[in-house]
């Protein structure tokens, strides 16, 4: 077959027929995407990448069990995938029979399998980089300078299998990220957010905001660490709730490596973590935050099972009202706890009973504490607590009697994601939202509050400025 004839359906099928184990399922990702880069009110460069990503899993049924193999890399032709699939062969045959061995998943078939990758190009920016060129000569005029990115890729997921699933998604990720400085470098804001076509990112509105939170660090305030009563907006919220769902593994739980076990034995399953009225949940249809409708991965570990490849992914609830009611779970894990498969969805939703508005109504309602627009540096401290640690970066206001007067210094500071969904004491509507910390390689569709937490813990002044 000519280069010009490569379909990514054809590497998938050249994959199959190529194998000689007992099955073998192909994953083939056709990613395009575009980008932008801006500093000094100037862009810089701008590009446009495609690629294309094969994963081959190979099973083989010896006397002990299935035995797997697994073998990723680029691939762009036949001969490639052919490559791919007899050094996965090679690999199953001489694995140790696999724990997470089920059932394979049969006879599945997208409607729109025969389709086409969807690109993207740099065209998806027709409205937006005109308008950042506008904004660009609003900073210019007042002193104050931007840098920052936007980026947005289109990836195209082909799951076939010597079962019969044949299966396609694809998936739009883009975001947007700007930091704006005074003209002497000594201050800075952040705003960001995430889209999937940047038809509803609006680069004046961004630099307003920019504009708004330089105007407010004309008056400078130092403050010692301690507990303060501050305000998360929805972009730290999703910094924080990533978190407490990718360490939400039905494993680690059931084995007493995690915040999620009960001491004792077993997992916290069924019991109250966070204030009645509180619902964390995914679902791969919520409005805005579409994703994969069907478990997909290259290889198994704790959380993902490539004997799951192909599952249906419904709505699932982390957190109802307050109760810890699902973990993730592969069926491997879901035998082991004796509760029902609730596999890894790839977002993550944030909703509270009563909470309306947004973060600056939370200001308003604030008598003395901070605005915290920013953290970064997210590391796990203690596993059993889900205790993390990290900075405030680009903005932390002091807030007095429902206004905001000043910058503040940075601070280190020492929270757990599970331990504030008890204590918070109002929030915000939920909202799409945008992880600084994750959101660019990792975890982007979310929707979070803003939240106010009376006694949130800086337990140290940082230098960062």
């Amino acid at each position: 077959m000519s280069t010009h004839q490569v379909t990514p359906q054809s590497l998938v099928e050249q994959g199959l027929h190529a194998s000689v184990s007992d099955d073998c399922m192909v994953v083939v990702r056709d990613s395009t995407g575009a980008n932008l880069r801006w500093a000094n009110n100037t862009l810089t460069t701008n590009g446009v990448m495609h690629g294309m990503d094969v994963s081959v899993v190979s099973f083989v049924r010896g006397t002990g069990g299935v035995q797997v193999g697994t073998v990723s890399g680029s691939a762009a032709s036949q001969a490639q995938v052919t490559d791919l699939v007899r050094a996965a062969d090679e690999a199953a045959r001489a694995a140790s029979p696999a724990e997470d061995a089920a059932e394979l998943v049969r006879d599945r078939v997208s409607p729109d399998w025969d389709d086409p990758p969807v690109p993207t190009d740099i065209h998806v920016y027709d409205v937006f980089a005109p308008a950042l060129g506008e904004a660009f000569g609003r900073s210019s005029a007042a002193d104050r300078v931007l840098y920052g990115f936007v980026s947005h890729e289109v990836t195209t997921t082909y799951l076939g299998s010597t079962t019969g699933l044949r299966l396609r998604h694809v998936q739009p990720t883009g975001h947007y990220g700007c930091t704006g400085k005074d003209a002497a470098l000594t201050q800075s804001a952040w705003v960001g957010g995430a889209t999937r076509d940047f038809t509803d990112v609006d680069a004046l509105a961004m630099e307003a905001e920019l504009e708004q939170r330089l105007a407010w660090g004309e008056r400078r305030v130092d403050l010692p660490a301690g507990r303060y009563d501050t305000i998360l907006p929805p972009s730290a919220v999703a910094d924080l709730m990533i978190d407490a769902y990718w360490y939400a593994g039905a494993r680690a739980a059931h084995e007493g490596q995690s915040v999620y076990s009960r001491r004792g034995g077993g997992t916290r399953l069924g019991e109250r973590l966070a204030a009645p009225g509180v619902r964390l949940f995914s679902d791969p249809a919520h409005p805005g935050l579409e994703c994969s409708p069907f478990a997909v991965t290259g290889s198994s570990d704790d959380d993902h099972s490539v004997f799951d490849n192909g599952l249906a992914l419904d709505a699932t609830d982390w957190i109802r009202d307050g109760e810890l009611t699902s973990l993730v779970q592969t069926r491997q894990t879901a035998a082991m706890t004796d509760r029902p498969v609730t596999p890894y969805v790839d977002n993550l939703v944030l909703e509270v009973d009563g909470g309306s508005g947004d973060a600056m109504d939370l200001v308003r309602g604030t008598e003395r504490g901070l605005l915290v627009t920013c953290l970064w540096y997210i590391r796990e401290v203690d596993p059993q607590s889900l205790l993390l640690t990290g900075l405030t970066r680009d903005g932390v206001y002091l807030v007095e009697d429902g206004e905001i007067t000043g910058l503040v210094n940075n601070f280190r500071w020492n929270e757990s994601p599970v331990d504030l969904l008890r204590r918070f004491t109002h929030a915000s509507a939920t909202v799409p939202s945008f992880s600084r910390e994750w959101g660019d390689d990792y975890f982007s569709r979310t929707a979070t509050p803003a939240i106010r937490v009376p006694d949130f813990n800086m337990s140290s002044v940082s230098q960062a400025r």
